[in-house]
Order: structure tokens, then sequence, then C-alpha cells
């Protein structure tokens, strides 16, 4: 899918999930889904990707898989560099920071991820990088 065909999917799942307070069809319709504010490393331009999530206790669980590619996702790029980051999740909205997980604890997310998705693992499967597993905790 050409980067020009994502963003236009990508505009149609966030006017859905806004529209119907974080309730959409298709591919995601079995999916929990948040939407993810990030500031562009070079651009400064906000942008909003919606991402599925993994519940881990009171932070939310995303992962970079990029469906496999070679590359790290411009969304992931850009919250390494700045990780003050906005995340929607039904009708609420709020400031969170983004933290990249290492060692066990990636280990383990990503597995608890991968049962409930198991997409996961052919993704990871088909890149030579490993696929980043962030943490979005809420601002206090």
């Amino acid at each position: 899918m050409s980067e020009q065909d994502q963003e236009g999917r990508n505009q149609r799942v966030i006017s859905e999930f806004r529209a119907n307070g974080g309730r959409v069809g298709g591919f995601y319709a079995q999916m929990s889904l948040l939407l993810l504010g990030t500031t562009g490393r070079r651009s400064g331009r906000r942008h909003t990707t919606p991402l599925s999530y993994l519940a881990d206790g009171d932070r939310y669980v995303v992962v970079a898989a990029a469906g496999g590619a070679a590359a790290d996702p411009h969304w992931y790029r850009n919250l390494v560099t700045r990780p003050q980051v906005t995340v929607e999740v039904g009708r609420v909205e709020f400031e969170a920071t983004a933290l990249v997980l290492a060692g066990a604890e990636r280990a383990e997310l990503f597995q608890r991820f991968a049962a409930a998705q198991p997409v996961l693992t052919r993704y990871q499967d088909m890149t030579a990088r490993p696929v980043p597993v962030i943490a979005l905790i809420q601002s206090r």
C-alpha cells in the first residue's frame, strides 16, 4: 500500500473512530483501537495514527510492527524523538509519555499482544528489526 493510500485509509478510520466514540468497522472492528497523536520530528506538525493496543494496568501498549516492513513506521520515529504524545481511547483524550520497552518487559508484553493478535508474530518474522513495543503512560 502506498503512503498516500495508507494516509487516506487512516483518515477514514480516524473520522469513523471519532464519530462513533472509538468504534470502527472493517479491518479494526474486532480490535481495541486508540488514536495516537505524535509531533513530527522534522516538521513539528501533529500527526494522528490509529493503532491497536493492549491494556496493561493503567497504561496502554502499542507495537510498531508496520506490517512487517523493514523500517520502523514514521509515528514511532516521531515519538522516539518527542515522547510527549496524545492518546484517544473511546471518547477520552489525554496527554501521555511514550516509553520504548526493552528486555524481559518488552518480550513479555510482545508475547501477550501476539497471543491476542497472532498476526504480530508473522510481522516479526517478516523483518530483521525487533518490532518495538511502546508503553503509553498517562501524564499526571
